[in-house]
């Protein structure tokens, strides 16, 4: 990973939202549900991805805060299982 700016602090939180895979496009995705919610906090350490890590409720993230994209995700203590995939929530 390059940075050529520093974007600032991370946020010390967010909620992470998993949901089967997004295959579809558009709305129809959106109506697949949520299979599992939980508030991550910043752990003060970077993970292999090279982005803060957070972690809460089971949840272990690398989280790029200028892109809010989950990069690296685990599942208590396991890979995300086949077909989930992990997003931030808007608020």
């Amino acid at each position: 990973m390059n940075r050529s700016a520093d974007p600032g602090p991370a946020p010390d939180r967010y909620t992470v939202v998993l949901r089967p895979g997004l295959t579809e496009p558009g709305a129809a995705s959106a109506r697949r549900g949520v299979l599992r919610t939980a508030l991550v906090e910043a752990t003060g350490a970077y993970g292999a991805s090279g982005y803060p890590r957070y972690e809460g409720e089971g949840i272990q993230a690398d989280i790029d805060p200028e892109t809010r994209t989950v990069e690296a995700v685990t599942v208590d203590g396991a890979e995300l299982p086949y077909g989930w995939v992990a997003q931030l929530t808007d608020s």
